[in-house]
């Protein structure tokens, strides 16, 4: 149990050391962060949104295929089979 005793009585002095802010330094800090995690955020919304916008407006300009293109079920049908031969040259 000294241990722990030890560790609290020597946490208990460095928390003497601590340079606490003021009442109004905290105000005033937790306001600017609000503020500035606010600003941040419109910025990134607003080029979220214009970043879609423009994406979405990209593609319905481009051309739609209605119908897929997929093989088709019926067979192949050969009409004519050429089986002649190929002439042959010979050379001298």
């Amino acid at each position: 149990m000294s241990g722990i005793g030890q560790y609290l009585k020597e946490t208990q002095g460095e928390l003497r050391h601590v340079a606490w802010p003021t009442q109004l330094q905290t105000i005033v800090y937790t306001v600017l962060v609000a503020v500035i995690s606010v600003g941040i955020a419109l910025y990134l919304g607003f080029f979220d949104f214009l970043f879609t916008t423009g994406l979405k407006s990209i593609l319905t300009d481009l051309p739609t295929n209605t119908t897929p293109t997929t093989a088709s079920t019926s067979p192949i049908q050969i009409t004519q089979v050429n089986t002649t031969p190929l002439a042959t040259t010979t050379t001298k």
